[in-house]
């Protein structure tokens, strides 16, 4: 019962592209690509707006203080 050999995973494999076709599995494949892409370029994109703090990780105590109308 444990893990799969190499044979399990080739039969699981052409089920699979019996069942959804390779075109299909395809186009699941770029979009998901596409996706993680996306995604990384996001995070650069962020990294690179972010302000540069010096002292990354310290603490800072302050007070707040509210403006009152009068």
């Amino acid at each position: 019962m444990g893990s799969f050999s190499i044979w399990h995973w080739l039969i699981v494999l052409v089920i699979v592209m019996l069942v959804f076709g390779t075109k299909k599995l395809r186009n699941i494949g770029q979009d998901l690509g596409g996706a993680v892409k996306g995604f990384k370029e996001g995070m650069r994109e962020s990294e690179a707006e972010a302000p540069k703090v010096s002292g990354a990780g310290q603490t800072i105590d302050a007070e707040a203080r509210e403006k009152h109308k009068s």
